[in-house]
C-alpha cells in the first residue's frame, strides 16, 4: 500500500512511500526493545541531556520543519513554525521536571520502609494524527522517553514525510539508535503491533472511531491506553463579556490550524441579550481573516487537509442550513485548486441542526442563543464529546460557579483552550480517556510499583 503526501494548497501529490512489511515491522520492534534495555538504565540527568539536545535542534530547524508541515497538511507557515518551537519547549519542560514528577513517594506504613516508585515498562506505540503532525507526536514522546520507555510511531497516512522527518531529527540531535522509530504502516497492521510482546502501552490521538478500535485492541491485549479523541468544544459568552476581546479570541480558537483543532471552539453559546451584537462583531472578525497560500506569511488561514474533508464540511453546512441554520458569512468553496473553504458562521443553530452537536473539523462556527447560565451549561453538555470548554465574562466568580457543571477535561475562563506541558490535558465522555502532559501524563506509561521493606 502506498502512502501519499499531498499538498492541500494545490492538490499535488508530493511523494509516495510504500508501507513496511510485517517482517520489517517485527525487526523494528525488536530493535526498539533492545534500545529500551539500555535506555531504561540511564539516569534522569543523562536522559535530560538528550532532551535538551533535541529541543535545541528543533529550535534551530524550526523554519525548515515548519515549511514541511505547511506543505504536507496546509497549516500557515507562521503557525507551523510556532508548532515546532512549542515542541522544543515541551522537551525542555520534561528535561527540567521529570526527576521531580517521578521521584519516589514515601508512605508511612507498618513496614520499616515503604514507598511508591515509577518505573518504565517497555516500548510504547503512539498512533498520531495529521493536524499537528509534530506537536501531537512530540508532546507524548518527551514524557515517554524521559520516563525510560522507547517509542514507535504510527503516524497518519497522509503525513509520511513528517513521520520520517521526526525519526531523522531525533538521530541528528543525537538520540541513541532505536529509542525512537517511525513505522510507515497501514491501519490494518496496528493490531499486530499492539499484540507484540515488546509493546507495553498505546497512546492515540485521533478520531472517535480510531480510538474505539485501538482501545478495543489494546484491551484485548491487556495493555494501557491514553486516548485523546474528538471535541465539539463550546465557548460560552455571557452577557457581561468584553465582546471585542471574546470575538477576537473565539475566532482565533475556531480558525487556528485552518479550523482543524480538536480543542478549537466549535460552538459559540451566546446570551440572548448580546446575541445580535456578538454576531455582528464576530462576522467582522471572520471576514478580516486573510485566506490564501499558507506559505505566505500574510495568510491567516489556509486550506483544509483534503478534498474529502472539504466535501464533508460543505455537506455539514448544507444539512445544517436545510435544518434551519442561517449562513451569516462564508459557506462556499474558494477556487478550483486546493481545498479552500471560506471562514463560515452558522447562526440560529438549535437542537436538531447537525452543527448543534456534530464536530465540524474546519473553519465553521455554530452560534447558539441561550437565555441563562443554566441553559448555557445544558447546551455546552449536549454533545457526546467533552474535551475543552471556555467561558467569557467579566465576573470570574460567576464563571467559577459554572465550571463544576461543565462536562469537559479542560475549562478556560477568558482565554482559548490550549495544551501546556505544565498542565494535564485530556477529555471525558467520547473525547477520550487518560491524560497527557504534566505530572499525570508522564506517569501514564510507568509501572507504579509499591515497595515494602521490613
Amino acid at each position: 500500500m502506498a502512502l501519499q503526501s499531498i499538498n492541500p494548497a494545490t492538490g499535488e501529490v508530493l511523494m509516495e512511500f510504500e508501507a513496511l512489511t510485517d517482517l520489517e515491522v517485527s525487526k523494528k520492534l525488536d530493535k526498539s526493545y533492545g534500545a529500551f534495555l539500555n535506555w531504561r538504565g540511564l539516569s534522569y540527568q543523562k536522559r535530560a541531556s538528550y532532551m535538551r539536545d533535541i529541543a535545541e535542534h528543533l529550535k534551530s530547524h524550526a523554519s525548515e520543519y515548519g515549511k514541511l508541515l505547511t506543505a504536507e497538511m496546509g497549516k500557515t507557515l507562521v503557525e507551523a513554525t510556532a508548532e515546532v518551537e512549542k515542541c522544543a519547549w515541551n522537551f525542555e519542560h520534561y528535561a527540567d521536571n521529570t526527576e521531580e514528577y517521578l521521584k519516589d513517594r514515601v508512605v508511612e506504613t507498618d513496614a520499616s520502609e515503604s514507598y511508591v516508585t515509577y518505573e518504565p515498562t517497555g516500548v510504547i506505540l503512539t498512533v498520531m494524527p495529521w493536524n499537528y503532525a509534530f506537536w501531537q507526536v512530540l508532546r507524548m514522546v518527551a514524557p515517554i522517553l524521559m520516563s525510560g520507555n522507547t517509542v514507535v510511531l504510527k503516524h497518519a497516512s497522509n503525513v509520511p514525510q513528517s513521520a520520517l522527518k521526526l525519526e531523522s531529527l531525533m538521530v541528528e540531535a543525537g538520540l541513541p539508535e532505536g529509542v525512537f522509530q517511525t513505522l510507515l504502516v497501514s491501519s490494518s497492521q496496528v493490531e499486530a503491533i499492539i499484540e507484540n510482546d515488546h509493546v507495553q502501552g498505546v497512546s492515540l490521538t485521533g478520531s472517535e472511531y480510531a480510538g474505539s478500535m485501538v482501545g478495543a485492541q489494546a484491551g484485548k491485549a491487556i495493555k494501557p491506553v491514553v486516548l485523546e479523541l474528538g471535541g465539539s468544544d463550546p465557548s460560552i459568552i455571557l452577557d457581561d463579556a468584553d465582546l471585542d476581546f471574546a470575538c477576537e479570541t473565539v475566532a482565533k480558537s475556531r480558525l487556528q490550524n485552518n479550523g482543524q483543532s480538536c480543542i478549537g471552539s466549535k460552538r459559540f453559546i451566546v446570551h440572548e441579550a448580546i446575541y445580535d451584537e456578538f454576531l455582528d462583531t464576530l462576522t467582522t472578525v471572520f471576514e478580516n481573516y486573510v485566506l490564501g497560500d499558507p506559505m505566505d506569511e500574510k495568510t491567516m488561514i489556509g486550506p483544509v487537509v483534503s478534498e474529502d474533508a472539504l466535501n464533508e464540511l460543505l455537506d455539514q453546512i448544507k444539512r445544517s442550513v436545510d435544518a434551519g441554520a442561517r449562513v451569516v458569512t462564508g459557506g462556499e468553496r474558494v477556487g478550483d485548486e486546493g481545498f479552500y473553504l471560506q471562514p463560515t458562521i452558522l447562526a440560529d443553530v438549535v437542537e436538531g441542526v447537525p452543527s448543534y452537536s456534530e464536530e465540524l473539523f474546519g473553519p465553521v462556527a455554530s452560534v447558539i442563543k441561550v437565555a441563562s447560565d443554566e441553559e448555557a451549561i445544558a447546551v455546552a453538555n449536549a454533545t457526546r464529546f467533552g474535551l475543552g470548554a471556555s467561558i467569557y465574562t467579566r465576573d470570574v466568580a460567576r464563571a467559577k460557579k459554572m465550571i463544576p457543571y461543565i462536562e469537559a477535561g479542560n475549562v478556560f475562563v477568558n482565554g482559548l483552550v490550549k495544551s501546556d506541558p505544565r498542565l494535564p490535558f485530556g477529555g471525558v465522555k467520547k473525547s477520550g480517556i487518560g491524560r497527557e502532559l504534566s505530572e499525570e501524563g508522564i506517569r501514564a506509561f510507568t509501572n507504579v510499583k509499591t515497595v515494602w521493606i521490613k
